[in-house]
C-alpha cells in the first residue's frame, strides 16, 4: 500500500509537470503568434502613414495638429476589429523645412494586448549621399584609385580602379577616345575595364539615368534660408572672394580674400593656381543648428573641422555669367559622429594646388554646372610651387557630384602620373545616407521608407 501511494504520488507529479509544461508551451506559442500578428499590424501602421503623407505631405500630426501618439483600429479582411496600431511621429527640420520624417508604429491584437511589437522607418526621398560618385559625363577611374560604394554616370565609365559596389552607366555603349586612355578610339560597353582591379560582375548598364535637373539644387531656397531663416549670408566680397575655415565648437571663421596669386604668363584655362595671397578677417560666427546654411555670393576657399550638419553654397543667381566656384584649400574633417557637410559650387569644385601631402576631404561636394577636380600643373611652373604638383594621397569620405567630367589626376600617354595624387581612396559615408545635411540633392521625387528596423 505504501509503495503504491509513493509511486502514485511520483506519477502524479510527473503528469502534473508534463501538463504544466504543455500548458506553458501553448501559452508561449500563442503569445508568439499574437506578437507576430502585432508586427504585421505595426507594419500596416507604417504603410498607412506612407499613404497619408502621399496625400498630405509634411503633415507629421496625422491631421490633428496635436502631438501624438495617434491610435488607429486595425480591421481584418472581413472587417472585424483585430487590434490597434499607435504612431509616434517626429521630423528632422532645418530652417523650417522638413528634411525627413521618422515613424515608430506599435501594434497589438485585442486577443493579447500585452504581445506588442514596434517597427520603425524613416520616410524621405533618396539623395546623392547613397553614392560615392554621381556624374553627368564620361569618367575614367584609374588603377591607383580605390572606390567604396555605388558609382553612377549618365555617360560611359572606364573602370580600372578597385571597387566593392555597383558601377552603373546610363549608356549601352559609348565611344572611348584618347582622353580616356583608349588608342585607337573604340566603341565599348557602358562600363568596361582593362584592369584586373575591377569586378565586372558589379557592372550595370544601361540603367535609368539620374536626372541632373533634379539633382541640382534650388540655390534660391538656400539663399533665402541664409538671409531670412537664421543662416549666414555674405554678399559679393568686392575682392577675390572668401576664405572659410570651419572651427571646433560649431563656429566658422570668414576672411575676405584681398588678393590671390597671379598665374604665370602663358597659362591656359584649367591651370589656375588659386593660391591665397592676402586675407583680412570678416568675423567668427556661430552656426545655428536649427538652420545651418551658409551662403556666399562669391568664390570660396574652404577648409577646417566640421562639428555638426552644415550646408554651404557659393553662388550668384542674380548676375548672369557669374558662377562662383569652391576651392578645397586644405583638409576638411569631422569633429563628431553627428557631423556632415554639404558644399555646393554653382560652377567648379576644385582641389587647390598648395594642399597637404596626404589630403582628407569629408563631405558631399557638388559642382552644379562645372566639374569636380584638380587643375593640371607641370614642371614649367616656378620652383616655389613645383613641390605641390604631385601629392601622395587623397582620401574622400562622402560623395562627389559633378556635372562635367571629374578628375584629379593627370597622366602622360605612357601612363605615368603627371599631376595629382599618387593614390586615392573614395568611400561613400553611410552615416549621411539616412541623415544628410540640409538641402542635399535628391535623386528621385518619390518618398520611400529607409532604415526599416524592428525593436527587440
Amino acid at each position: 500500500m505504501v509503495l503504491v501511494l509513493v509511486m502514485g504520488s511520483v506519477f502524479l507529479m510527473i503528469i502534473s509537470g508534463f501538463i504544466g509544461y504543455v500548458v506553458t508551451q501553448n501559452q508561449v506559442v500563442n503569445f508568439r503568434f499574437e506578437q507576430q500578428r502585432a508586427t504585421e499590424i505595426a507594419e500596416a501602421g507604417l504603410n498607412y502613414y506612407r499613404w497619408y503623407l502621399a496625400h498630405y505631405p509634411d503633415d507629421v500630426t496625422n491631421g490633428t495638429g496635436m502631438p501624438g501618439p495617434y491610435v488607429h483600429q486595425y480591421d481584418d479582411p472581413e472587417g472585424s476589429a483585430m487590434g490597434e496600431f499607435s504612431l509616434d511621429i517626429a521630423s528632422s527640420t532645418y530652417c523650417g523645412d522638413i528634411s525627413s520624417i521618422e515613424i515608430a508604429s506599435t501594434g497589438h491584437t485585442y486577443a493579447e494586448p500585452d504581445a506588442k511589437s514596434t517597427v520603425r522607418g524613416q520616410y524621405s526621398r533618396p539623395s546623392v549621399a547613397s553614392y560615392s560618385f554621381v556624374t553627368n559625363s564620361g569618367v575614367w577611374y584609374g588603377p591607383s584609385s580605390n572606390v567604396n560604394g555605388p558609382i553612377h554616370t549618365n555617360q560611359g565609365i572606364r573602370m580600372d580602379a578597385s571597387h566593392n559596389s555597383i558601377v552603373s552607366s546610363g549608356q549601352t555603349d559609348w565611344t572611348c577616345d584618347g582622353s580616356y586612355g583608349c588608342s585607337p578610339t573604340q566603341t565599348v560597353d557602358g562600363v568596361f575595364t582593362t584592369s584586373g582591379n575591377a569586378n565586372p560582375a558589379l557592372f550595370s548598364f544601361p540603367t535609368a539615368p539620374i536626372d541632373f535637373n533634379g539633382v541640382t539644387l534650388d540655390l534660391a531656397v538656400m539663399q533665402d534660408r541664409a538671409q531670412n531663416q537664421g543662416g549666414l549670408y555674405f554678399p559679393d566680397s568686392g575682392k577675390a572672394g572668401y576664405h572659410v575655415i570651419f572651427q571646433p565648437g560649431n563656429q566658422v571663421e570668414v576672411r575676405r580674400v584681398n588678393a590671390k596669386q597671379n598665374e604665370p604668363s602663358g597659362y591656359a584655362w584649367g591651370r589656375y593656381l588659386n593660391i591665397l595671397k592676402g586675407t583680412s578677417l570678416v568675423g567668427v560666427y556661430n552656426i545655428d543648428p536649427t538652420c545651418p546654411v551658409i551662403y556666399f555670393e562669391d568664390q570660396v576657399w574652404l577648409e577646417g573641422q566640421v562639428d555638426q550638419k552644415v550646408s554651404i553654397a557659393a553662388a550668384d543667381i542674380d548676375t548672369a555669367g557669374v558662377d562662383p566656384s569652391i576651392i578645397l584649400n586644405n583638409n576638411i574633417t569631422y569633429g563628431s559622429p553627428d557631423a556632415g557637410l554639404l558644399a555646393v559650387a554653382e560652377f567648379d569644385m576644385l582641389i587647390g594646388l598648395e594642399v597637404p601631402e596626404d589630403m582628407e576631404l569629408n563631405g558631399i561636394f557638388v559642382a552644379q554646372t562645372g566639374h569636380f577636380g584638380r587643375n593640371f600643373y607641370d614642371t614649367s611652373m616656378p620652383n616655389s610651387w613645383e613641390e605641390y604638383i604631385i601629392r601622395d594621397s587623397l582620401t574622400i569620405n562622402g560623395t562627389i557630384v559633378s556635372n562635367s567630367r571629374a578628375g584629379y589626376n593627370w597622366v602622360y600617354s605612357s601612363g605615368v602620373l603627371a599631376s595629382g595624387f599618387e593614390n586615392s581612396e573614395s568611400s561613400y559615408d553611410a552615416s549621411q545616407v539616412f541623415d544628410p545635411p540640409p538641402y542635399t540633392p535628391i535623386t528621385s521625387d518619390v518618398y520611400s521608407f529607409f532604415n526599416w528596423r524592428q525593436d527587440g
